[in-house]
């Protein structure tokens, strides 16, 4: 799933895929495109092929979806 190379402990930049993902720089974590919250590598379930973003839980893809809030890209 998830590329296994070394991290930094800055943040990631991460292609975002159907079923995985591709780190283009590595780091330990991304933020959330809604909360901003920093989301660990390993911990990340949700994100966005279309818009190439992480969400940090169900409800910031909801929010998302909906037009709720959060930092724009």
């Amino acid at each position: 799933m998830l590329n296994k190379i070394e991290r930094s402990g800055g943040e990631a930049v991460v292609q975002y895929l159907d079923s995985n993902l591709r780190v283009l720089k590595p780091g330990a974590y991304v933020r959330c495109a809604v909360t901003g919250v920093e989301i660990p590598l390993d911990e990340l379930k949700y994100w966005s092929v279309e818009r190439q973003e992480a969400y940090a839980s169900p409800e910031a893809v909801m929010m998302r979806i909906t037009g709720g809030g959060g930092p724009q890209k």
